[in-house]
C-alpha cells in the first residue's frame, strides 16, 4: 500500500556522500516486520525516531493515511531525528507525497514517547545514543508498546541487545534479509530512569575548571577529544580583542564554554546541525553559568548568523561520511565560515594534518598562517579578506 513512497523519495542535501540512498533494505524490513501493526493503530500511536530522508514516516503515513485529509496536530506521527538536514529531507519529501500534515517533529524527550505503542526506529551506531533512547522510550511509552529497531547487520552488535535490555524486558532478533536485520523489542522495565541524560564530568585540567554535558549522540560524549584540547591550549592567542565569537560545528560546546569562562566581555555562538550535539551544548553553557553569553542554534553550518557577524570563528571539522572519509562537510563550513567572519576576523581551524585544508581555507577565507602543529594536528589562522 506505501509501495509508491519508495521510489520518489529523495535525500537531502546534495553534499552528502554519493552512495546514500533515501530508503535502504533497513528501512524497508523495519517497515514491513511493523506493518501489520500499524495497521491497526492511529497515528499518534506511532513513533519514528532516527528516519534518515523520511522513509519509515512516509511509508507509514501512507499505510495508515484514511483519507482524512490534513491531520490535526494530536493525531499526527511523532518523529526524531538528530540532523537538521534530515528533519529537512522529510519535509521535502512529504510535500511531495502529499504527506506533509501526517507527522511532526519532536524533541527526544517523555513527549516524544508518552503513550506510543508501536515505534519504529533506526539503530544508531552508538551506544549511549541507544541508551538514551530506550530511557526515553521505557520510560514513557505505553506498557503494551512494541519497538522495531534495525539496520544493517554490519552495523549491528551484540551490546545493543544488553542496552535494550537494561530498559526492557524483552529482545527477539528477527531474521535477516538483505544484509538487514530488526529487533523486537517489549515489555518496558518500571525502574527504566530516564534522567541519566545529559552526563557531565568536570575537566579540571581546562583553564579556569570546565564542565561538559553530554547527551548520548554527541560526539566524544562528556570527554574533550584530542583536537579541540590542542586548540584549546592556543585560545587565549586567539583574537584577543574579539567582541564576537561562533564556536562552528560546536559538539558539546567545549570550545564556546572555554571561551565565555576565560573572555567575559565576548559574545558566543555555539552552533550544531545535531539535535544532540544543540541540546549538549546548551546544558554545558548552562552547567558553567555562561548560558547568557553562549546561544546555541541547531541549525546547518550557522545559516541563521548573519554575514559578517563573527570577530573569531573557532572549527574542528568533522571529516568522516560514516566510514569514509569526506572532506566536503569541512570544506562547507570552512566557506560557512568565510561568509560569517568580519572584514579582519579570523577563522582559528585544527585538523588532521594529513587532509591538507590549507588550500581550502587560503581559497575561501583568506591568508592562512600555521599556529601549531604536533604528531596529528595542525592548527591554523586565517584572515578574513
Amino acid at each position: 500500500m506505501a509501495e509508491f513512497a519508495w521510489e520518489r523519495l529523495r535525500r537531502w542535501p546534495d553534499q552528502e556522500a554519493d552512495n546514500l540512498v533515501a530508503a535502504d533494505a533497513a528501512d524497508r524490513l523495519i517497515f514491513d516486520t511493523a506493518a501489520s501493526a500499524l495497521d491497526a493503530l492511529r497515528p499518534r500511536e506511532v513513533v519514528v525516531i532516527g528516519d534518515a530522508y523520511g522513509a519509515l514516516t512516509l511509508a507509514a503515513a501512507a499505510l495508515m493515511d484514511r483519507g482524512r485529509g490534513e491531520a490535526v496536530d494530536a493525531d499526527r506521527i511523532r518523529v526524531h531525528q538528530d540532523p537538521v538536514v534530515g528533519e529537512r529531507a522529510l519535509a521535502a519529501n512529504a510535500e511531495r507525497l502529499g504527506l506533509a500534515g501526517a507527522y511532526r517533529s519532536c524533541e527526544l524527550d517523555p513527549e516524544l514517547a508518552r503513550g506510543a505503542r508501536l515505534v519504529l526506529l533506526r539503530l544508531p551506531k552508538s551506544l549511549d545514543a541507544l541508551d538514551e533512547i530506550a530511557a526515553v522510550l521505557a520510560g514513557r511509552a505505553d506498557p503494551e508498546v512494541v519497538i522495531v529497531a534495525g539496520g544493517m547487520q554490519k552495523y549491528m552488535t551484540p551490546a545493543m541487545n544488553d542496552v535494550l535490555l537494561r530498559h526492557f524486558e524483552r529482545v527477539d532478533v528477527g531474521h535477516g534479509r538483505q544484509k538487514a536485520r530488526t529487533l523486537t523489542v517489549r515489555g518496558p522495565r518500571t525502574a527504566a530512569r530516564v534522567d541519566t541524560w545529559p552526563a557531565r564530568a568536570f575537566h579540571a585540567d581546562i583553564r579556569p575548571g570546565l564542565w561538559v554535558c553530554a547527551h548520548g549522540g554527541a560526539f566524544a560524549a562528556t570527554r574533550i577529544d584530542i583536537g579541540t584540547r590542542f586548540l584549546l591550549h592556543h585560545l587565549d592567542a586567539a583574537m584577543p580583542t574579539a567582541r564576537t565569537a561562533v564556536d562552528l560545528a560546536c559538539g558539546t560546546g567545549v570550545l564556546a564554554g572555554t571561551l565565555a569562562l576565560r573572555r567575559s566581555q565576548v559574545s558566543v555562538i555555539a552552533s550544531d546541525q545535531s539535535a544532540a550535539a544543540a541540546a549538549s551544548a546548551r546544558a554545558t553553557a548552562a552547567a558553567n553559568d555562561v548560558a547568557d553569553r553562549v546561544e546555541v542554534r541547531r541549525e546547518d553550518a550557522g545559516e541563521g548568523i548573519g554575514d559578517g557577524w563573527a570577530d573569531l570563528v573557532l572549527l574542528n571539522p568533522p571529516f568522516h561520511n560514516g566510514a569514509a572519509i569526506d572532506l566536503r562537510i569541512g570544506r562547507m563550513l570552512v566557506a560557512a565560515a568565510a561568509r560569517i567572519l568580519a572584514p579582519g576576523g579570523e577563522l582559528w581551524t585544527v585538523y588532521n594534518s594529513h587532509l591538507g585544508y590549507r588550500p581550502a581555507l587560503r581559497q575561501l577565507v583568506g591568508p592562512t598562517r600555521q599556529v601549531d602543529r604536533n604528531a596529528k594536528f595542525t592548527i591554523t589562522a586565517s584572515g578574513r579578506r
